[in-house]
């Protein structure tokens, strides 16, 4: 694999770490802030909204950029994002610094983007594992390393931490990366042919119905795990890093699943392992062991999505690709903000203990929809 990748890969990591890291100290910062922590979790959705809306735009009107430029600016906006987020005395200007944060997240599809160009089709897989291993590596090393710092130290700490660490990793590429890398930029021209493509239309839903499914149980993993089997908070914190292996072991298995025997049949088994595993979470109530081990197969399968799904519509659209990777991590985080209002809106009335049940039911839409993106004939050659 080219050197550039892990370097890729590294800043993905603090990149990763900005974005979720806000979930593990919602309570200091709505202390600190005067505000409810359901208030203050609105720091995860304004992200979510900016990468999902803003980062595309922006990844176009960079797209005539050397890609070392816009990798980044991107960078930089994120720094900038966080140290808003950082010196922010009320939740307004904390949203703003995470609307910022968001649009810097334009990195991440720009680097996926490098990792398929420099590999030849045969290491799309393995390349984009690699480039995706940092964001996994974020709820493995990032996570639980800030939310320990933001409570000790205040959560400013480990918030401007990651802003000085995106400025290193600025310096990094801008240092260590080709001036010129052959990679496209991202257009809109041609996108709404592409776009009515049924195997690119599907494949789009696809991913967003996977992910509402997973964040429907994520955006509450602690209470629903304390809801299934009541723990310490010691307890809870390894169990946390369990789920973050689980995602590790997902993203490299992705990648050589993807290699070895192909996005569409990768996929499938993807999404059939984690309908079956949101069916039986439920059923292990009570049953720690149990629990774990179904999320531990969860994990696995559920995190190791993207880069089948990436290295899929890169292939299906090579001279769109740019745009259509940033569109895919659009629906990501559509399907985030989406999955987490789903499952705040029913966990009243289910209970957290059975909310995977209803992310089950986002998993059995995804794979309707794989099936029909793997099955659709295209309207025409995509460009």
């Amino acid at each position: 694999m080219p050197r550039l990748l892990y370097l890729l890969a590294l800043c993905n990591l603090v990149l990763g770490t900005g974005a979720f890291l806000i979930n593990g100290i919602l309570t200091p910062v709505s202390t600190d802030l005067g505000v409810s922590v359901a208030a203050a979790g609105q720091a995860m959705t304004v992200y979510a909204l900016s990468t999902a809306l803003i980062a595309p735009l922006m990844l176009v009107a960079t797209g005539r950029w050397p890609r070392r430029q816009a990798l980044v600016f991107g960078l930089l906006l994120f720094a900038l994002g966080s140290g808003v987020c950082a010196l922010a005395g009320n939740l307004t200007v904390l949203l703003m610094g995470r609307a910022l944060m968001g649009v810097g997240a334009m990195f991440t599809p720009l680097a996926a983007g490098i990792a398929v160009a420099l590999v030849e089709p045969g290491k799309r897989g393995r390349a984009l594992s690699l480039v995706f291993l940092g964001m996994s590596m974020s709820y493995v090393i990032g996570l639980p390393l800030g939310a320990w710092l933001g409570f000790r130290y205040g959560w400013q700490v480990p918030v401007a931490l990651v802003g000085m660490l995106a400025v290193v990793a600025a310096a990094a590429v801008w240092a260590l990366c080709p001036k010129h890398v052959a990679a496209p930029g991202a257009s809109f021209n041609g996108l709404g042919t592409v776009l009515g493509n049924p195997p690119v239309f599907w494949g789009l839903l696809m991913t967003l119905s996977y992910f509402v499914a997973i964040f429907v149980v994520f955006a509450f993993i602690g209470p629903v795990l304390q809801a299934l089997s009541p723990m310490s908070s010691n307890r809870l914190s390894l169990s946390l890093m369990l789920f973050g292996v689980a995602g590790v072991i997902g993203t490299v298995l992705g990648g050589w699943a993807n290699d070895r025997f192909g996005a569409p049949r990768t996929l499938k088994v993807q999404l059939s392992v984690l309908l079956t595993m949101m069916t039986l979470v439920p059923l292990t109530q009570g049953h720690y062991p149990l629990t774990m081990l179904a999320f531990f197969v969860w994990g696995v399968a559920g995190f190791g999505m993207m880069t089948p799904q990436q290295s899929r519509l890169a292939q299906l659209s090579p001279a769109q690709a740019p745009v259509l990777l940033s569109l895919n991590t659009s629906m990501l985080y559509f399907g985030t903000a989406l999955g987490a209002a789903v499952g705040g809106a029913v966990s009243g009335s289910v209970g957290f203990a059975q909310l995977a049940w209803v992310g089950a039911l986002f998993a059995l839409a995804g794979l309707g929809a794989l099936w029909m993106s793997t099955h659709k004939t295209p309207l025409l050659q995509m460009p």
